[in-house]
């Protein structure tokens, strides 16, 4: 037997790259084997030149070739991957990591919708709010899981006072509802609102991965995760944790907000997580004479969302009522249900139904369900 290119390649597939968790042919880290009288010469692209897993691979590579017929000796070339390489390199790993995550407590059915931003300020937190309370009030099983571990402020919003418990026997956490909605918070952990959370990158991501496997969530059909702003530890977390997951971006209408959000949307894009579409808040304020004031500009929405190639899903106006409603435990969409912001956000509710519609409504069984259900509407016929 004469070993081929191919087989070679097929042998390299064995060797796994300790840190990446994926073999070096699949990485894309192989660029190039030659084969010249039982010579087998390997060129390999490492990340950094320095790579501490450098003798672990030339080894593996080393053994699982020389072990095909006809090889007497092998040859391990490392290069340095460039900028662009490495780049690929990290969009296949985290694909591979999404492709295999873990399964969480969060059903395989539930519509996981990540509300994100690119910076501070944009009122991520109120929208996660109201967006939950709106879908709710559209008659949908709902959960909002607060991901903004270090400056949580759902409790707050929705004034939750219950604390987070763990049944005794299964040892899962229980979520806490109120207004309908099935609610977890580190602000629901610790002793009051004042106390300061320091912790470091690794412990956001374990909490965030402890929410979503070791709390009890139940059938839902949405899950809203209000995140913090930024691209960090817990959005990379969570494109890893839950591959269900799609996002929507928060901006205002100003420049600079929609500058930056176009990281966040990045990143997601990065990390294989779809973009579901944009919403604007604080996009004006109406007066008592029913003037409106552009006061944090306009178009940064339209554009980003143009820019994203995503839609807009809202237009949410600059209202006290909003402001006033977090602060007292009243969103305002379930508070006033006639405001204007409270109307602009049951709207974005059912935009986003219809962009992302509730898993048992895409399924085979749910389509004939509710052909039975129409069937069984209709009046009988009576033959004679």
């Amino acid at each position: 037997m004469i070993t081929t290119t191919e087989s070679v390649y097929e042998a390299l597939r064995g060797v796994i790259d300790p840190e990446l968790g994926g073999d070096i042919v699949t990485l894309g880290m192989v660029s190039g084997v030659s084969i010249d009288n039982g010579v087998v010469v390997v060129d390999i692209a490492l990340t950094i030149a320095e790579c501490p897993m450098r003798g672990q691979i030339e080894g593996d590579t080393v053994r699982r070739v020389k072990s095909l017929p006809g090889v007497s000796e092998v040859v391990v070339r490392t290069t340095a991957m460039t900028k662009s390489q490495r780049a690929d390199l990290m969009a296949v790993a985290r694909k591979r990591a999404r492709d295999s995550a873990e399964l969480t407590q969060v059903h395989p059915t539930t519509r996981v919708i990540a509300v994100s931003s690119g910076k501070g300020g944009v009122g991520k937190s109120s929208v996660s709010v109201n967006l939950a309370i709106a879908l709710h009030g559209l008659g949908y099983r709902v959960g909002l899981l607060d991901a903004d571990i270090w400056g949580f402020s759902i409790p707050r919003m929705l004034a939750a006072e219950e604390r987070l418990e763990a049944d005794e026997i299964t040892r899962l956490i229980t979520p806490v509802t109120v207004q309908g909605i099935k609610l977890v918070s580190t602000g629901l952990i610790i002793e009051s609102e004042e106390t300061a959370l320091m912790w470091r990158g690794l412990m956001l991501s374990k909490a965030l991965e402890q929410f979503l496997k070791q709390v009890s969530w139940g059938e839902l059909d949405y899950l809203v995760i209000d995140m913090p702003p930024g691209t960090g530890d817990i959005q990379m977390a969570l494109s890893r944790l839950l591959p269900q997951a799609e996002m929507v971006v928060v901006t205002t209408p100003q420049k600079a907000a929609q500058k930056v959000a176009v990281r966040v949307a990045d990143m997601a894009r990065r990390s294989y997580m779809p973009i579901v579409g944009v919403i604007e808040n604080m996009s004006g304020f109406t007066c008592e004479h029913g003037v409106t004031y552009d006061l944090f500009g306009a178009g940064g929405g339209s554009e980003l969302a143009d820019d994203l190639s995503v839609p807009l899903i809202a237009r949410i106006p600059l209202d006290a009522a909003v402001v006033t409603g977090g602060d007292e435990g009243l969103p305002v969409t379930s508070a006033d249900p006639n405001n204007p912001a409270a109307l602009a956000f049951q709207r974005a509710a059912e935009i986003l139904v219809g962009l992302v519609p509730p898993a048992q409504d895409e399924t085979c069984t749910g389509r004939i369900a509710k052909l039975l259900e129409g069937l069984e509407s209709q009046p009988a016929q009576v033959t004679a």
